[in-house]
Formats: C-alpha cells, structure tokens, sequence
C-alpha cells in the first residue's frame, strides 16, 4: 500500500500591523468661548467666509438645512452667468412650505481658515437677510461644531482646533 506524503501543516503567525498614530482632537466650547460676547445669544451664527476669490459677509451656518444656498445678491456679486450653473431638478421647499424658484447649481471653492473644499450651492431665487448658507453637508464634511451660544464653530485641523 502506497501512502502519500504531505508536508506538515505550518503555523504561518502574522505579524502586528503596524497602527499609524492618530491623535484625537476634541472639538470642544467652555466659558472662556463666552469671554467678551456682547450680544444676544439667541441670533444665528453668522460669519465671514472666502467663496471663490471673495470674501463673502453674512454667511450663515445653519444646523436645520440639508442644502447649501446662494441666494441672489451673491450670485451676482460672484459675477455668476446662467451658463455657469448645472441643473438642479430636486424641489426645495422654503421655510414657509412653498416650493423654491432653483436657478441651478454651482460648486465653488470654499475656504475656511486654511480648509478648502468645493461646495454644492443651489442657486436659489428667493429674498434672504444672507448672501448664503452652509447646511449639514458642509458641516459634516468640515467636522464643524457650530456654537450659536458662543456665536462660533469650531474644526478640527492641521494644526489642531480652528476657530471662526
């Protein structure tokens, strides 16, 4: 009777991956973010921000939008034209429950202390006390925690926390 031979079974160990160090950044806000506030802690968290080449005042950072919003004063100020805009065919309902006039949709570069990003806005024709606003898609992608009581949002960065 013939038998064949197999080698023995071999214990092949693997050896530890090596754990690329990641350091935790806490995003967090105390009283000293209160120091030297002045207003009501009850309005929207509004700030300056770059879109495109331009310093654009009055953008709001709103936890409560699903969308990123440029409303007309901006898009002009951009020196935006109709041929510059993709379609936008997803209805937008305004706070009032009516359906929005879209113009389309532009992807700018956002940059916020040192962090760019192209960003999705829907052109929007509607009246608004803002010239934008960056929604949870931003925030999100950002890893911003907004702070209306501190009247600031803070990020994790390269070189620690941002604050704007």
């Amino acid at each position: 009777m013939l038998s064949v031979l197999t080698p023995p079974e071999t214990n092949i160990v693997d050896q530890p991956k090596k754990r690329s160090r990641r350091t935790s950044i806490y995003v967090t806000f105390s009283e000293v973010d209160l120091e030297g506030m002045s207003q009501s802690h009850d309005v929207a968290l509004v700030v300056t921000s770059q879109i495109g080449r331009f310093l654009v005042k009055r953008v709001m950072i709103n936890q409560g939008n699903g969308a990123e919003i440029i409303y007309p004063d901006l898009y002009k100020g951009l020196r935006l034209k109709p041929k510059d805009l993709s379609r936008y065919n997803t209805p937008l309902v305004g706070i009032d429950g009516r359906i929005m006039t879209l113009e389309g949709q532009i992807k700018p570069l956002v940059v916020t202390k040192g962090k760019e990003m192209e960003v999705n806005f829907i052109v929007v024709n509607a009246f608004s006390p803002y010239t934008t606003i960056l929604g949870n898609p931003w925030i999100h992608v950002m890893g911003a925690v907004p702070s209306t009581l501190h009247q600031k949002f803070k990020f994790p960065s390269e070189n620690g926390v941002s604050i704007v």
